[in-house]
């Protein structure tokens, strides 16, 4: 009896080895191909016999949490998409492969009713006061085969009544003949009036910014921010090479409201491995849509291998950003310089994050992470015997957890010092890397119980205790208000003309018109802070 005890032992701590533990997320659903709750099953054999319900032509891009509701997003990219906005009721399906329910309704989701429903919609936000901001494309098709049924428009629903309570349609001006948006980040200022949306427009190269309360909008175009990488066109996923080289301003996250009242916006064209910012001082300014090129600025590059689609930022200043070259979900706390030591990898999986299209966090602080194997359903095909789209879910703490994005771990470098090295100039001559990069998707892992132990289940647990702390602090020594300890901490980019400021409880940059340089020139970073876990750090160039 002791040995077999012993047996169960050691078979436990085997279960648990450290070679699985990189998997943080939890598997919440997942699919084959999509499913659509129709109103009856007559309905949907109707459907599915006129090609107006194909299974095998839906892909999930876009994923938002409110309540007990998860939303899903379905472009119109082939024909037999029924809906292209719907949730799952979380209650009635805590887990496995829901249908999903169109969004507030089927009507609501006709194509090409402009005025009543909503075409495509990509990805979707739900904002502070209860509001689910999407951007109906109005298109039908991708590529080649696009076309423009209905006119860019912003609807917005109320989701405690589940009805519209604005549609604005783009003006023309806001647009060109290349425009698509894919992406929206919502702004709320001192209440929900003073609210704000940002769209990027991936191929018309340009940034659009809506008012709620004045029901308006204007562009700003033609930054050279918003262009492509010629250098950062080619893309390896799922053992497929492809080009995307003309895709320009995608992804995007915003800050904390800073003590100025305002917000950062930080973006990355896709065809890219850096990200730029600028306050949202300027991008609330209609006035500033043509003289404000030096108000953007530019970051570091992340490293090789990390394009990257979709952001969000905490209100604690953390970034998780999606890498779609490397099966993976990435971090960035903004209160450190935006250098590759300074992000890290809160999950990895070459099956399961085949493309992590969105990345989310709800109000609750869990993280949300939609992946759907984009390249493949577009540039070959889906196996659908296979689970193709899955959707995870963690706590932002529990993702973040020894990685360099919490501050509370002192394990990357001496306490109060970290050396950053000084940026430099590649000679010009062959390419440092020759061998082209054609990862191959892996299978499914064939596990031997004999040889080596199975990973922990991704499969989603509820919590029995609802007593998950998702929360961060963090200690310094500078008091604020009311004597509570605020961290702080300054950048200064001389070549951009940028002083950053991080001051308040959430650590974030501050955008403003720097100081005259001094004689040294460079890049200086100073980090003032007490904790060991955090550094002090002065760069000269």
């Amino acid at each position: 009896m002791f040995q077999d005890k012993g047996w169960v032992l050691v078979t436990l701590i085997t279960l648990v080895s450290p070679s699985w533990a990189a998997y943080k997320l939890q598997e919440r659903y997942s699919w084959n191909q999509l499913d659509f709750a129709f109103p009856n099953a007559r309905l949907k054999e109707q459907a599915l016999a006129s090609g107006d319900y194909i299974p095998q032509n839906g892909l999930p891009v876009g994923v938002e949490h409110f309540g007990n509701r998860l939303f899903v997003t379905v472009p119109r990219w082939r024909d037999g998409i029924p809906a292209t906005l719907t949730y799952i009721n979380m209650d009635r399906s805590l887990t496995g492969s829901p249908e999903l329910i169109p969004y507030p309704d089927w009507r609501s989701n006709t194509a090409g009713d402009c005025a009543n429903s909503i075409t495509t919609a990509y990805r979707i936000k739900v904002d502070e006061c209860g509001r689910l901001w999407v951007l109906d494309t109005g298109t039908v098709g991708i590529g080649n085969t696009t076309t423009n049924p209905c006119p860019y428009a912003v609807n917005v629903f109320d989701l405690t009544t589940d009805t519209r309570i604005r549609r604005y349609e783009l003006p023309a001006v806001d647009t060109n003949p290349n425009t698509f948006i894919a992406n929206i980040a919502v702004d709320i200022g001192k209440n929900c009036d003073d609210a704000y949306a940002y769209f990027a427009d991936e191929l018309g190269y340009g940034l659009i910014a809506y008012s709620w309360e004045q029901d308006k909008s204007w562009r700003f175009s033609a930054h050279s921010y918003f262009f492509p990488d010629p250098l950062r066109g080619d893309f390896n996923v799922a053992g497929i090479n492809f080009q995307w080289g003309e895709e320009g301003i995608f992804g995007m996250s915003l800050s904390p409201i800073r003590s100025d009242g305002y917000r950062t916006l930080y973006f990355s064209p896709l065809a890219s491995h850096r990200q730029f910012a600028v306050s949202t001082r300027i991008l609330r300014d209609e006035t500033r849509t043509e003289d404000s090129y030096h108000d953007f600025v530019a970051l570091d590059e992340r490293g090789p291998n990390s394009h990257t689609t979709s952001r969000v930022m905490s209100d604690d200043g953390i970034e998780l950003f999606n890498l779609i070259d490397q099966n993976a979900v990435g971090c960035w706390h903004s209160s450190m310089p935006y250098s590759p030591q300074f992000h890290g990898i809160v999950d990895r999986d070459d099956v399961g994050l085949v493309f992590p299209a969105d990345v989310k966090i709800d109000e609750n602080k869990n993280v949300w992470v939609l992946s759907d194997r984009m390249p493949v359903f577009l540039l070959s095909d889906l196996d659908y015997s296979d689970t193709n789209f899955r959707i995870y879910t963690a706590p932002l703490a529990t993702l973040i957890d020894n990685t360099v994005c919490d501050l509370r771990n002192n394990a990357y470098g001496p306490p109060n010092t970290v050396s950053i090295p000084k940026q430099t100039v590649l000679p010009v001559g062959p390419p440092l890397y020759t061998k082209q990069y054609r990862p191959v998707l892996p299978q499914k892992p064939q596990t031997s119980w004999a040889s080596s132990p199975p990973p922990p289940s991704r499969t989603y647990l509820p919590a029995n205790s609802g007593n998950v702390v998702s929360s961060i602090s963090v200690s310094t020594n500078t008091v604020g208000p009311a004597g509570v300890e605020v961290p702080k901490a300054y950048i200064f980019n001389q070549h951009n003309g940028i002083n950053y400021e991080t001051s308040g409880p959430h650590l974030f940059p501050t955008l403003q018109p720097a100081q005259p340089a001094g004689q040294d020139g460079g890049l200086k970073t100073y980090v003032n802070a007490r904790q060991s876990g955090w550094w002090h750090h002065q760069h000269q160039g």
